[in-house]
């Protein structure tokens, strides 16, 4: 049973569709449940894959909450990491008893949007990394707030999970959201010669764990 926590949570979702979507994943056809969910603001969508075994019980789930990013996710843009870190996360979703991805695309850059990532990406193209960059644009660092993958948790009845980040912060405001995670479990991917300076400022300047 919900408690009464999560029936507040649910009055600021629009749940608006489900359904069994078959996939392909390294080869391999995959079926997991898919639910597309909107916030109070039709701005802010969030596509949902969810993978269970029958027999998985009260197993907590891996879950995945993916920032969208056009460039890496469609394009595998070798500029960062996030194409490679949303192929490994869906590995270690679909080999978990549950496994949760939550993927927002309306946080591009950081929640900066796509043209103003692009802006930036200019100016890296002449020295600046990504924290004085965004700056430079006159862009937040960090624009991203977890308040609807919150919701969308806590609507799967999923209060506690394991979360799949380097970043440390995204894990303190899932918990200042009410959300439990128990286990904090690293995405490493291999650098490229093109996002070697990106990753380190995600290391240095932003306290990610690589």
């Amino acid at each position: 049973m919900k408690s009464n926590a999560v029936t507040s949570f649910e009055l600021e979702l629009d749940w608006t569709a489900q359904t069994i979507l078959p996939i392909e994943f390294r080869g391999q056809e995959v079926q997991v449940e898919a639910r597309a969910y909107q916030g109070t603001d039709p701005n802010f969508q969030a596509m949902v894959l969810v993978h269970r075994d029958k027999n998985a019980g009260n197993e907590v789930p891996i879950v995945r909450v993916h920032s969208g990013c056009v460039t890496g996710d469609i394009f595998h843009s070798l500029r960062c990491d996030c194409y490679p870190q949303l192929q490994a996360a869906m590995e270690r979703i679909l080999k978990s008893p549950v496994g949760v991805l939550v993927y927002l695309p309306y946080q591009e850059g950081r929640g900066i949007g796509l043209v103003n990532k692009i802006r930036a990406y200019a100016l890296q193209d002449q020295g600046y990394d990504t924290v004085d960059a965004n700056v430079a644009i006159g862009a937040p660092i960090e624009a991203r707030d977890y308040d609807l993958a919150a919701h969308i948790l806590f609507d799967l009845g999923y209060p506690e999970i394991r979360l799949l980040t380097n970043n440390p912060a995204k894990v303190e405001a899932l918990r200042e959201e009410g959300v439990e995670v128990t286990e904090q479990i690293p995405l490493i991917v291999k650098p490229s010669p093109y996002n070697k300076r990106y990753l380190a400022t995600k290391k240095e300047r932003m306290a990610h764990k690589l």
